[in-house]
């Protein structure tokens, strides 16, 4: 083989080992076959509208898990964030329900979750204490506190603003919602901060090594305190989107929210020890746990089986990241 042949099959290969290496590249295969079985296992599964269902589905978990991968970057975890946005749907409902300005509520209610993502901040960033204590106790006191504001009833949704991002329009015969684009602007608010900012650097070097991060002066405390403050922002912003989704405020909503954005972002690719993973790989992982509930339930199957492959699937995600990690000490 003449010696530029061999080269271009070096730097091929080089490039097909990027790739593969890249976190987002293994869930986007695992996306595709799903994709590919159900498509074969059903007849409506690739209609327009049942794959703008998969997506209007994953809106909520979708956005809930963003915050959770940065805070999973800096090798934390959240186990609050879907109580939050249930929060910030119960006090935009509340108050608007009581004929008070729907601008002035859905900004307070945004306000409220990002002020306990401050909380659990200044608690893990100051205190140093373990995220996962900090944001099971937070689940607790955002729960009950949720609860005694609703007073033991929902509110339905009838103002415009609130209900907003679950309006949509027709594209090529397919509904689009604004909060699928709020969805998808918010991904790709976070990948620019994530690969082109400083900030992003940091959030990187937290996760990979603190005491490193630390020693080469970045400034650990107040780069993780500013990750839960702007990924609790995003919940609120969550909470909007259920609001549009679900057009009643219900504090009983969302239960397994915390979960569900958990195995998002694993499946995604994102190591739950921190310092590796790609905001896009959380987007196929939301996708993946759509289409694979969609998909058996276009098939016929009972439930059940929708959170049996949805456990192998995590508990694999984390093997692989694990023996990964193996591989690289």
């Amino acid at each position: 083989m003449p010696a530029n042949g061999v080269a271009s099959l070096n730097r091929g290969t080089v490039a097909l080992g990027r790739a593969i290496a890249t976190p987002a590249v293994g869930p986007l295969v695992v996306l595709v076959v799903f994709c590919a079985i159900f498509s074969l296992s059903t007849h409506t599964f690739l209609a327009v509208g049942n794959l703008s269902l998969v997506i209007q589905q994953s809106v909520i978990v979708g956005t809930l898990a963003i915050g959770q991968t940065l805070i999973i970057l800096t090798a934390g975890i959240d186990l609050a964030n879907g109580a939050i946005a249930v929060l910030g749907t119960i006090v935009a409902g509340r108050l608007v329900n009581d004929a008070h300005n729907p601008v002035l509520c859905l900004l307070l209610a945004i306000f409220l979750c990002t002020f306990v993502g401050l909380l659990s901040g200044l608690l893990v960033s100051r205190l140093m204490l373990p995220p996962f204590i900090v944001t099971l106790g937070l689940l607790g006191i955002v729960t009950a506190s949720t609860r005694l504001i609703a007073q033991g009833g929902a509110f339905p949704v009838t103002d415009e603003l609130l209900g907003w991002t679950g309006n949509s329009f027709i594209v090529d015969g397919s509904g689009v919602t604004y909060g699928m684009l709020i969805m998808f602007g918010l991904y790709a608010l976070v990948w620019y901060l994530l690969t082109q900012t400083a900030w992003g650097r940091h959030v990187y070097a937290i996760g990979n090594n603190r005491l490193a991060a630390r020693l080469v002066g970045i400034p650990v405390q107040n780069r993780l305190l500013s990750v839960y403050v702007f990924a609790a922002f995003l919940y609120g912003i969550g909470a909007w989107l259920a609001l549009g989704r679900i057009p009643n405020a219900d504090p009983n909503s969302l239960q397994n929210a915390n979960l569900d954005s958990i195995t998002a972002v694993v499946i995604g690719g994102t190591s739950l020890f921190g310092g590796r993973g790609s905001i896009w790989g959380t987007l196929v992982g939301t996708l993946i746990v759509s289409v694979l509930r969609n998909g058996l339930t276009l098939s016929g199957f009972d439930p059940l089986w929708q959170d049996l492959v949805t456990g192998v699937l995590v508990i694999s995600a984390v093997a692989v990241d694990q023996i990964s990690r193996g591989k690289q000490r």
